[in-house]
Formats: C-alpha cells, sequence, structure tokens
C-alpha cells in the first residue's frame, strides 16, 4: 500500500468536496424544476447519447450505472408524466428505442444551461482540486502500485 501524505488526503477530501457541492447544486436544481434527480439524470443521457449509440434501455441502463429493471422503472414514471416515449426502431420492429417528448426537451435544456453556467463557475476549483490530485502534490510515495478500491 502507498505512503499517503496529509496533501494527498486532503487533496482527495478537497476533490470531493468540490464534486458534492456541484451535485448539491445539481440536486436544487432539479427539484425545482419538479423532477427527481435520477428522471433528469436519465433524460440528460437521452439528450446527450454519443454518436452511434442507440437510447435503448440497456445502453442508458449502463450509463446511468443502475440495474436494468431499475431503468425499467424509471422510464416507466417518466412515460407515466409525458417526458419520455418509446418508440419502434424503423429498422428492426423489436428494438424499442427512447425519445424525449416536446415537455421533456425545455426542460432538460434550461436545466443544463443551469449546470454548464455552474460548471463554468465552479470549474475552475474543480479542476484545480483534480490537478492536484493527479499530480500527487509534488510527494514521492513509495508504494505497491496497485490501484486502491476506491476514492
Amino acid at each position: 500500500m502507498k505512503q499517503l501524505t496529509l496533501a494527498d488526503y486532503q487533496a482527495l477530501a478537497e476533490f470531493r468536496y468540490q464534486i458534492r457541492e456541484f451535485l448539491h447544486f445539481s440536486e436544487q436544481a432539479v427539484q425545482a424544476a419538479g423532477i427527481e434527480k435520477q428522471q433528469y439524470q436519465l433524460m440528460l443521457a437521452i439528450k446527450g447519447m454519443p454518436e452511434g449509440m442507440r437510447p435503448r434501455i440497456r445502453e442508458l441502463a449502463n450509463r446511468m450505472q443502475i440495474q436494468h429493471h431499475s431503468a425499467v422503472e424509471l422510464i416507466n414514471r417518466l412515460e407515466a408524466r409525458g417526458y419520455v416515449r418509446r418508440e419502434r426502431a424503423q429498422e428492426d420492429r423489436r428494438e424499442v428505442l427512447l425519445a424525449l417528448t416536446p415537455k421533456a426537451e425545455r426542460i432538460v435544456a434550461e436545466l443544463a444551461e443551469h449546470h454548464l453556467e455552474q460548471l463554468r463557475l465552479a470549474g475552475p476549483r474543480l479542476v484545480g482540486a483534480l490537478k492536484r490530485l493527479q499530480a500527487g502534490n509534488g510527494q514521492k510515495r513509495t508504494g505497491t502500485g496497485k490501484r486502491p478500491n476506491k476514492t
């Protein structure tokens, strides 16, 4: 195990603090919009799907790091509230794709704008904390080279 310095612990604590601060902002903004944080995350995942990836439940569950059945339940709730719709793929009618409704598009656009603005403000602190972690604060450490289990 690596010999960690006080500066390592401080850098890690600062990084986690900066992440938590952004997540707290996000939770407040999403709640003010009248939706749950996982609902926003799923809608954002649909809207921001990487090119070449199709918005299917399996991919969305993976992007959100949740179980398939949890994604299905979340999608069902969003569909019931009029935020998402299921569509059959043109090429393979067995494939079900997810799409945002105009109502969801408006909410995602508004929330994403607020999130980007917040990241522009908080970004330098977050990046600075990450750089301190990556640099190891200039401290020489000895160790096995094994990755830690969790941060």
